[in-house]
This record gives C-alpha cells, structure tokens and sequence, in this order.
C-alpha cells in the first residue's frame, strides 16, 4: 500500500490526482511525475515538494505561470485546502497538517512584495530574468 501525502482535487471535476511521494514534477513532458496534456502548460511547469509536514509549490520558468488562490507565485508553501492554478487549470491541495505543525498568519511576511510588477503578479506579464 501506498502511503498518501495528499491530494490535489480538480475544480470543475475529475478525479482525484495521488500525491504519494515528496517530490513531483508537473508539466506537459511525459517525463513529468505529473502529465498535464495541455498546450498551455509548459514542458515542465512546475515541482511541488513536501517538506517537514507541508506540501509547497515552485514555478520552473513556465510561460503561463503557476498561482495560489489567484495570485502569481514563483514559490509558495501551500496550506491545506489552497487553490494551485497550473496554466489556467486549477487544483485544490488536500492533505492534513501533522499535528504540532501550524501555520502563522505572518508566513509570507518577510517576502519581497516589490520583487514583482502587479502585471506580473496578476499573470498578465512574464517575469524579468534574474540579473
């Protein structure tokens, strides 16, 4: 038996996508942990990774973007019961915090809310290359 560490819940309808090991990749690529056969979704789009007790998710340069509840995201650990938006196709991230574990309303607090445009943030834009 496989153990489950969540799962993500297609909105709209399907079913539901196993998440049984602590690092997945998500992409278009067979190759993908994750094959999401859509041509807005980049090759390989994004990686999502348990660490200690929390599932997050990183962009990998994708061209239309990866979001958290709307918003757009280059990584962001995820709460349980988030919406993770992979190219317009959107997920709900389901798994049960161990317990001790909690999340602080601050978390997020020390990020750098100039480091992207609001076009960027809203995915209207690409982001600018690290310089």
């Amino acid at each position: 038996m496989v153990d489950l560490l969540g799962q993500l819940i297609p909105i709209g309808g399907g079913d539901p996508i196993p998440l049984t090991v602590p690092r997945l990749t998500v992409g278009r690529r067979e190759s993908c942990d994750l094959c999401l056969r859509h041509s807005n979704v980049s090759s390989v789009h994004c990686e999502l990774s348990f660490r200690n007790g929390r599932w997050s998710v990183r962009d990998l340069g994708s061209s239309n973007g990866t979001k958290v509840n709307g918003i757009r995201m280059k990584e962001k650990t995820l709460h349980p019961g988030d919406e993770v938006g992979i190219a317009g196709h959107r997920f709900t991230i389901e798994y049960q915090l161990p317990a001790g574990i909690v999340f602080e309303d601050s978390e997020g607090a020390g990020e750098n809310v100039f480091g992207q445009s609001l076009m960027e943030r809203a995915g209207l834009s690409k982001p600018k290359p690290a310089e």
